[in-house]
């Protein structure tokens, strides 16, 4: 047998389990007194490493891992395939959207608020596209409905203009450290974000990013629009990065000033003095 035979056939005997809250933490310890070190969306796939004391250690597509708590989870059995993967599968393309018990807005409250990227398993429509709704099955096996003008069947990869363009819907949503979707983003995982929806999977820390073997470095003075800037003390010190956006700005999300989603100036004093690389996605 070879290895990566080996390696391919270890994966799929791990447990694995479905995200089941709108947003779940990943800790670095199984404890929420520990810090929080990612997060992940509704309905995303995460292989179970570890289970302890109700807290299951889980590694994400991107690989990173975290512990979260197995309440935040479904755990699939051994024949169940992931959710989402198959079939007619729905992507929130709003910055957040209701999902309801009927499609109606105005007879209960939803059942729950899910984040932008957000993937769901289509069951039926009902109506146009435009006023329409559509029957989706949650990763709990409940039913649920939602609005059609939320979520698309044709999510494809941007262009680095529209990856730009598409950056703006996002400005003034708050930071958060750790934070991985619409309800509150860190600059890592922001940036991370706007270069998935190009098709590209990099990884989850600005350090790694500026690491990363996926992009090639790139002077100042020939920055184009969507490349990669990392900021900190020294090249082997980043803590911060955002995405060149032409004319000397870049969008990032950042707390220096007030913690939104923003656009700042590299000629700023600030990011003049802290930026010490810039990448360029092969």
């Amino acid at each position: 047998m070879s290895l990566l035979l080996a390696l391919v056939l270890m994966v799929s005997a791990q447990p694995r389990g479905v995200v089941v809250n709108p947003v779940a933490n990943m800790y670095s310890a199984p404890t929420e007194e520990s810090d929080v070190v990612s997060q992940a969306i509704y309905g995303t796939n995460v292989v179970m490493e570890e289970e302890k004391q109700g807290w299951a250690k889980v590694r994400t597509a991107d690989d990173y891992t975290g512990w979260m708590p197995l309440a935040s989870l479904r755990p699939f059995v051994s024949s169940e395939a992931p959710y989402a993967s198959a079939g007619r599968v729905a992507q929130v393309e709003s910055l957040f959207a209701n999902l309801y018990r009927e499609p109606d807005v105005t007879k209960h409250q939803p059942l729950l608020t899910v984040p932008f990227e957000t993937r769901l398993e289509a069951v039926s429509e009902q109506g146009d596209e435009e006023g329409g709704w559509l029957a989706v099955r949650l990763p709990d096996g409940r039913s649920a409905w939602v609005q059609r003008g939320d979520i698309t069947f044709d999510a494809k990869p941007l262009s680095i203009a529209q990856a730009i363009a598409r950056s703006q819907r996002f400005l003034g949503l708050p930071y958060m450290w750790g934070g991985t979707s619409s309800f509150g983003y860190d600059c890592s995982g922001f940036v991370q974000m706007l270069v998935r929806r190009r098709g590209v999977i990099m990884p989850r820390d600005a350090d790694l990013q500026a690491n990363w073997t996926g992009a090639l470095p790139v002077k100042r003075k020939k920055l184009q629009p969507g490349d990669l800037l990392f900021f900190g003390e020294s090249a082997e010190k980043v803590t911060h990065t955002g995405m060149y956006i032409g004319r000397g700005k870049f969008v990032h999300a950042t707390t220096h000033g007030h913690p939104v989603i923003q656009i700042s100036k590299l000629s700023d004093q600030v990011w003049r003095k802290l930026l010490v690389a810039c990448r360029r996605i092969k």
